[in-house]
């Protein structure tokens, strides 16, 4: 078409289409619209069917109020609602949809039929429309409420098509959308089947515990934790799970603003506040409703209504923090002055923590021997009875202290290794191991100054290497576990999951899908045995999707599976470490190809130079 400058009015078929490139991004965007509709006709009974991911057949029928014939020809208009009747109505909405987009967007892109029959009639009214052109009006006898059908959906938009992804996927996707529905409303039974298979038939009437509990199973739901407080006229209900039950992502924040899933930074933001730190800036898992007066919050500054605006953000922010931290029994933090502190009642500065009394530890009691004293700064070598880690001598020790002492000093560090098999390549040519600071972080001694070690940065290193060279080889071993664990996941986490099964026998995880989206674990590499079975599954799906996206190795797979699972097997760890472990880890360290960064990329270790410590001391 030739642009001559001047402006037109576009056809209704266009204007409809583009608007579906808002509104129907994909088929479970078309499903979330017809489920909402469903909802907010009232209906007590939801049934959602699909073929082939969506793209041959969505169904949802519903038993809410239906319409009538003329009411059923207007829906399928723009802009034509039941929900709004002048401006004002549109700071106070308190429906699902109301926009009346929804219907026309998505029948302009596929063969779609809507039958409905309004409550206490007896004839109903079913319509036939292909690719936004109305074909067939007719009466139908049709129980009441109303049924819509999606068929081809994209079909005479091809591009769009193009870009769907697998059927599982998208099925996935479907299934997401569905669960954030059936959590939103227990008292609505809902039934989804794709392809012919059930998977999901919730009853009516469950409170919201159960309805976690048929979703989710009940080893998800005992982590969990009861919240409910409101704060300033908003109520924060719904539950938290314990600060151990952590995920890389957000994919297991079910949030509701007014019973609509919706998202807003400042509840991301206060629920970083709400939890104590997490390791590894992982994300906690929980499902808050979030009621406040309809006034108070705009829910129509998205095309899909995924996010949301509060008029008082603040007073959000402080009821989500309060009620999930009184539900985990945690003092929030609070910033002043550009630090985090804790909050103190009645607004009064957080007191200092007292002082905690000094952790026995064996280092403290091995002598200094007397050679090193004045030698501290030029010193190359160590073979003294102080802990040490050397690339030349074992560690022995020196009777120049009481015998007890030495005893359960020796007795702790008796069988650590101190040879550094490739001194050229670590990171110093020789190290003592001094011990730790902050209950987190190690002190060593080397050659060229003093590091400050993050053992589970370094311990990520070490799993990660140790992992990828025995997949390498051909060498993981495998270990069996005692009794094999059923782990369910969500719809997809565990689509990611499935796609690659045969990557993770070979590397040594026994896991196999047991159907509706669980996976039985039986057996996992030896080196990451102790790591929490769902949290491990579900991190290794998260990095296989975020390093499926920018490829940069042929063995990116390996290296996603390898990342994921050292962070799972680390976050479980206590900080402090026995000295034998910390000692260890050291040497386990020095021996790695990259011993300065875990897989993702933070610094496992910080060296202040010997050079350094003289010019703050004033002695350069």
């Amino acid at each position: 078409m030739p642009l001559d400058g001047h402006i037109r009015l576009l056809p209704v078929q266009v204007a409809n289409q583009i608007a579906a490139g808002e509104v129907v991004e994909r088929p479970a965007s078309a499903v979330k619209e017809l489920i909402e509709n469903a909802l907010d006709a009232g209906a007590a009974h939801i049934e959602v069917f699909v073929t082939a991911g969506g793209r041959k057949l969505i169904e949802v029928r519903d038993d809410g109020i239906g319409m009538n014939r003329d009411d059923a020809l207007l829906s399928i208009e723009r802009q034509a609602t039941s929900k709004l009747r002048e401006v004002a109505d549109i700071e106070r909405i308190a429906t699902l949809g109301f926009r009346g987009e929804a219907l026309p967007s998505i029948a302009s892109v596929s063969r779609f039929t809507l039958a409905t029959c309004r409550r206490g009639e007896t004839i109903g009214t079913e319509l036939t429309i292909v690719g936004g052109r109305l074909q067939d009006v007719k009466d139908a006898g049709v129980p009441p409420g109303t049924t819509v059908a999606v068929r081809d959906l994209f079909f005479n938009v091809p591009a769009r098509r193009k870009f769907l992804r697998a059927y599982e996927t998208e099925q996935a996707h479907i299934r997401t959308v569905f669960i954030l529905h059936a959590l939103a409303h227990p008292e609505t039974g809902l039934l989804l089947k794709a392809d012919g298979r059930e998977l999901y038939r919730l009853p009516a009437d469950s409170s919201l515990e159960d309805r976690v509990r048929d979703l989710f199973g009940a080893e998800f739901a005992e982590a969990l934790r009861l919240v409910d407080r409101t704060f300033a006229g908003v109520r924060v209900h719904g539950f938290a799970a314990i600060p151990t039950q952590t995920r890389a992502d957000r994919a297991e924040q079910y949030v509701f603003v007014n019973r609509r899933p919706a998202s807003a930074a400042i509840i991301s933001y206060a629920l970083r506040e709400a939890y104590p730190p997490l390791d590894l800036d992982r994300k906690p898992v929980v499902l808050l409703f979030v009621d406040l007066a309809p006034e108070l919050v705009d829910v129509n500054v998205h095309p899909t209504k995924k996010e949301v605006r509060f008029r008082r953000p603040a007073d959000v922010r402080e009821a989500i923090i309060a009620a999930v931290s009184s539900a985990l029994g945690h003092t929030p933090r609070r910033i002043l002055g550009g630090r985090t502190e804790p909050a103190s009642p009645a607004g009064a500065p957080a007191p200092f923590p007292p002082p905690a009394p000094p952790r026995e530890n064996p280092i403290q009691h091995l002598p200094w021997p007397e050679n090193q004293r004045s030698e501290a700064r030029g010193q190359r070598s160590v073979n003294s009875g102080q802990w040490t880690v050397s690339n030349e001598e074992k560690v022995e020790g020196r009777n120049q202290e009481p015998e007890s002492r030495i005893d359960t000093a020796e007795s702790q560090i008796s069988n650590l290794k101190s040879v550094i098999p490739n001194p050229e390549e670590s990171p110093w040519k020789w190290c003592r191991v001094l011990g730790q600071v902050g209950g987190l972080y190690a002190l060593l001694e080397t050659d060229s100054g003093y590091v400050t070690l993050d053992p589970r940065a370094a311990h990520e290193r070490v799993l990660y290497e140790k992992l990828l060279d025995a997949a390498k080889n051909d060498a993981v071993q495998s270990q069996r576990l005692l009794l094999p664990e059923t782990v369910k996941l969500p719809p997809e986490n565990a689509a990611r999951l499935r796609r690659h099964l045969e990557l993770l026998h070979a590397m040594g995880f026994g896991v196999d899908d047991f159907g509706d989206d669980h996976f039985k674990i039986d057996g996992l590499p030896a080196e990451i045995s102790n790591a929490p079975r769902r949290e491990l599954l579900l991190d290794i799906a998260h990095d296989l999707e975020t390093a499926g996206a920018r490829r940069g190795s042929e063995k990116w797979r390996e290296e996603a599976v390898a990342r994921a699972a050292c962070r799972a097997a680390v976050a479980g760890r206590q900080s402090e470490l026995a000295p034998q472990e910390l000692a260890q880890l050291v040497s386990d360290l020095a021996r790695c190809r990259m011993p300065y960064t875990c897989p993702r990329g933070r610094p496992t270790m910080i060296l202040t130079p010997y050079r350094e410590l003289a010019r703050k001391f004033g002695r350069e």
